[in-house]
């Protein structure tokens, strides 16, 4: 009998993210416009809107002490954001036009040239770069680093951030969105109050917008809530990347295709590696996989620790040293998967919380600023007199569907769901799809959730490489690599079964990048007991696509990414 991770839901429905305001109102904390998310397209948000007050003083007045407040999560802006990154640098000339130059924005440099390589076991063969795939005008970045500029930016412009701080319900009062409650900290394993507890707040606000990114939890509820989910189901990719010190410098944008995934249709193993230059003493490496993959013993962390045995990529590493990890989720599902509308009463949803990535291409942080921005102005259009809130918030939809990110996803629309046909079909349609610039095949093809995919298993575990501690690495020495400070007696954030068959239980485990998931005893049933370690995690998000759900854990916990 096949198994599906979808068989086994979690305890968890997206209206457990939803309530009404608790808070006695003369205590609830106001704010003028709320971000959840100080990602790209937050930040973006922020940095506009703080950019119509600059402009307008008059109007901002009327927003309060607080005119725009940017929610994040993690330790600091920057803490959770991983990315490639190679960046088109489209959507921050248009944030910053007449007010930062490309050499005043925090990237390594330019892309000056690039190779796609297919890979076998020990061979590297180049091929010409997709048209999809082309970087020139593009800049090497840091996506933590580039994070933390624009934060900068914001708080410049009159911006107040409020770091370790998860929003944790989405606020709802008479159909319209009110603003978000924070979570609680300072609770023990089992929910008890220790001594530094302090409790969760109401923050409300004229507007809320969601940035949250990837596997966003209030930004899956708000779906629910308002009916805006899409046609089609978003799937996703996990990508795990390094950072690494070298000996010498990179001279080029290197992407890699092939080995180690494995071309059958029976497997769905879609994705590839890339290796950029960051400056001349360091090299970023990444996997990156889709999670429609079948086999249970596939694990995206030892591929790319199997990659980097390969003689190609050994050799741009050899003698150096690895300097951080992390991973993270992407979404793959593109134009077919975008939601019905992007705003709701009181609600905007950017970045890549509602999908805004461009597959083929390897990019979404320039749609992400883009989004961002254009959610700004229509928030700031609730301002203006004689206009409704309902109608200003509706110019985002038509603004975004007017705009290059449309226009973008549009021409690539069924490209990722061709793959599932297998690497060198799917790469056939591709090359069709990208010579009619997304005009065949006609209409839209649908996408098939992760959760849904039936499981095998095979031996691929036998030939990931034993960790040596110089080239390859466990998944507890990079959680550590990670900046993970996690306490240990935290509440447990993770909702998931825990008495599963050991087939889904093994999936779990490999999936996990940071060994959150171990199969534990076996129930004499064909089931297994699943144990956890949830301080282990860094909030990839892989489980939201595999069956399980991620839900924020206590502010200022997980990862504390710095270069990635």
């Amino acid at each position: 009998m096949s198994v599906r991770p979808s068989d086994f839901p979690p305890p968890w429905s997206p209206s457990d993210a939803v309530a009404q305001p608790t808070d006695p109102v003369d205590e609830r904390i106001e704010v003028g416009f709320l971000i959840v998310g100080a990602g790209p397209a937050g930040l973006a948000a922020a940095i506009r809107l703080g950019q119509l007050m600059e402009e307008d003083p008059a109007t901002a007045g009327r927003l309060g002490e607080v005119p725009v407040a940017v929610l994040e999560k993690g330790k600091a802006p920057g803490s959770h954001l991983l990315s490639g990154a190679v960046v088109n640098p489209r959507g921050l000339q248009r944030l910053f036009k007449g007010r930062k130059r490309i050499d005043e924005l925090p990237f390594y440099g330019p892309v000056h040239a690039e190779s796609v390589l297919f890979l076998t076991k020990s061979r590297a063969v180049r091929i010409p770069t997709p048209p999809t795939m082309a970087n020139h005008r593009n800049f090497v970045a840091s996506l933590s680093q580039l994070g933390r500029f624009l934060a900068e930016e914001a708080e410049g412009l009159g911006v107040t951030i409020l770091p370790e701080t998860s929003a944790e319900r989405l606020l709802v009062d008479g159909g319209r969105v009110v603003g978000v409650r924070t979570g609680d900290r300072g609770r023990g394993r089992s929910g008890e109050e220790l001594s530094n507890f302090e409790p969760g707040s109401d923050i409300a606000a004229r507007v809320t917008i969601l940035a949250e990114g990837t596997q966003g939890h209030l930004t899956g509820a708000a779906f629910e809530q308002f009916g805006l989910r899409g046609e089609n189901p978003q799937v996703w990719a996990l990508a795990v990347k390094e950072v690494w010190k070298v000996a010498k410098p990179l001279d080029r944008v290197v992407h890699t295709m092939g080995w180690p995934l494995r071309a059958g249709r029976k497997f769905r193993e879609f994705g590839g590696s890339f290796i950029y230059p960051m400056g001349d003493d360091m090299v970023t490496i990444g996997m990156v996989v889709g999670l429609d993959y079948r086999d249970a013993e596939l694990s995206v962390h030892d591929l790319l620790q199997e990659l980097k045995t390969h003689p190609r990529v050994r050799r741009i590493l050899e003698g150096g040293e690895r300097v951080q990890w992390g991973a993270k989720t992407i979404p793959e599902g593109g134009f077919v998967a975008l939601p019905k509308r992007f705003h709701a009463p009181g609600l905007l949803l950017c970045g890549d919380g509602v999908g805004l990535v461009n597959v083929p291409a390897l990019k979404g942080i320039h749609y992400a600023i883009e989004s961002g921005r254009l959610a700004a102005e229509a928030a700031w259009r609730t301002l203006e007199r004689g206009t409704s809130a309902r109608e200003a918030l509706a110019t985002y939809d038509a603004a975004l569907r007017d705009s290059f990110v449309w226009r973008d996803l549009r021409e690539v629309r069924n490209m990722r769901q061709a793959f599932g046909r297998g690497f060198y079909l799917g790469g056939a349609l591709a090359g069709a799809m990208t010579a009619t610039k997304g005009r065949f095949p006609p209409g839209d093809t649908r996408t098939e959730r992760d959760a849904d995919q039936s499981l095998i298993r095979t031996d691929r575990a036998e030939s990931y490489p034993a960790a040596d501690g110089q080239l390859v690495f466990d998944k507890l020495s990079s959680v550590f690599a990670s900046g993970n400070r996690t306490r240990d007696d935290q509440p447990n954030h993770i909702r998931i079964q825990t008495k599963v068959p050991r087939e889904l239980a093994e999936m779990w485990s490999r999936m996990c990048p940071a060994q959150v998931y171990e199969v534990g005893e076996s129930d004499g049933d064909g089931t297994v007991q699943l144990k956890l370690a949830p301080s282990n995690c860094v909030q990839c998000g892989a489980i939201t696509a595999k069956g399980g759900r991620l839900t924020p854990p206590e502010g200022g916990s997980g990862p504390e990414y710095t270069l990635t």
